[in-house]
């Protein structure tokens, strides 16, 4: 049996002085997650901030948690 995983994308800011911050909003696909990262970009950002998407499977997420 094939089984298939769904994969939640996180939004995660990370600022100049280290540390990281997950935003509570979640994205079904990776694409909508780097849309609002582009449209974050359109506004002036300060130096040494940045963003990426992280899948629901990276070690930054809590996967023991019950919800």
């Amino acid at each position: 049996m094939a089984s298939t995983a769904v994969l939640i994308w996180y939004l995660v800011i990370s600022g100049p002085q280290g540390g990281l911050v997950v935003l509570p909003s979640t994205f079904d696909k990776r694409e909508q997650c780097t849309a609002a990262i582009t449209e974050y970009q359109k506004q002036p950002t300060p130096a040494g901030w940045s963003l990426q998407c992280v899948p629901s499977a990276s070690p930054f997420t809590d996967n023991g948690s019950a919800e």
